[in-house]
C-alpha cells in the first residue's frame, strides 16, 4: 500500500501523470464494447431471472433504477443498477438512526441499510445489482476499469485529486474493488483510484477484470 499512498498526492492539471496513449485508449475501448456485449448475451438469462425476482417482490417498484453520476471531464450521466432498495428509499433517509446518517455521510453507504431489500441484500452482496452497468460501458459512459462512478457532491472529497479522477471514465470495476472494496477508508479508495489513473495499462486492465471474478464468487468486500 505504500505505492498507493503516495500516489494519493496530487499536483496540477499541468501533471502529466495520467498514463494511457492512443494505442492503450483504442484497444480499452475495443474491449469495452466487445466485453460489454459477451456479457449482456452470456447473462441475459440471469438478468432475467433477478428481474422476475424484484417485480416478485414488490410488482409496483420498478427493477431498474438510475443515479446521477459524474463521468469523464466531469460530465453528468445515468447510470443503472438493478434496484435494491424499498421504493421512496430516498424519502426513507431521514428515518434513519445518526450513527447510519453518520455512516453515509463519511462513506456514502450503510452496512447493515434496513432499506434494502431481501433480493437486494443478495445482488449486493454478489455485485449483480451493478450488471446493467454493461450498458452504460456499451453506451462510452462508462469502461469496464476505471475509478469509482460518484454522485457528483462525492467529488469534493476528492481534493486536489478530484480533476486526476475525473479525466477518466468511471469503471464498473477498479483497482479499489479488487482490493479492499467496502472494507476500505474513503482515503484509500481514492489513493488507490489514483494509482490507477496514474499507471494504467492494457495488462492491467485485464488483471483487474480477472481478480474481479475471483473477487464476486467469493462475495469479498461487499455489501
Amino acid at each position: 500500500m505504500d505505492e498507493v499512498r503516495h500516489e494519493r498526492v496530487c499536483k496540477n492539471k499541468n501533471d502529466t501523470g495520467v498514463s494511457g496513449g492512443p494505442a492503450y485508449l483504442f484497444i480499452k475501448r475495443l474491449l469495452d464494447i466487445v466485453g460489454s456485449v459477451m456479457a449482456a448475451v452470456i447473462f441475459s438469462p440471469l438478468f432475467l431471472i433477478i428481474f422476475a425476482a424484484i417485480k416478485l417482490e414488490d410488482p409496483k417498484a420498478s427493477a431498474f433504477y438510475s443515479h446521477t453520476r459524474v463521468g469523464q471531464n466531469g460530465q453528468l450521466f445515468k447510470c443503472w443498477k438493478f434496484r435494491s432498495m424499498v421504493r421512496d428509499a430516498d424519502r426513507l433517509f431521514e428515518g434513519l438512526s445518526r450513527e447510519q446518517k453518520l455512516e453515509y455521510a463519511m462513506t456514502f453507504k450503510i452496512k447493515d441499510d434496513p432499506r434494502v431489500t431481501g433480493i437486494g441484500r443478495f445482488i449486493r452482496k454478489t455485485s449483480i445489482d451493478e450488471m446493467p452497468q454493461f450498458y452504460n460501458v456499451f453506451m462510452g459512459d462508462m469502461s469496464l476499469v476505471g475509478p469509482r462512478p460518484v454522485i457528483p457532491r462525492e467529488t469534493r472529497l476528492y481534493g486536489d485529486c478530484a480533476w486526476v479522477l475525473t479525466s477518466l471514465k468511471p469503471g464498473l470495476t477498479g483497482y479499489w474493488q479488487v482490493h479492499g472494496r467496502s472494507d476500505t477508508t474513503y482515503e484509500e479508495r481514492v489513493a488507490m483510484d489514483v494509482y490507477y489513473a496514474k499507471n494504467r495499462s492494457t495488462l492491467m486492465d485485464i488483471g483487474i477484470i480477472a481478480k474481479t471474478f475471483v473477487r464476486v464468487i467469493h462475495k469479498e468486500g461487499a455489501y
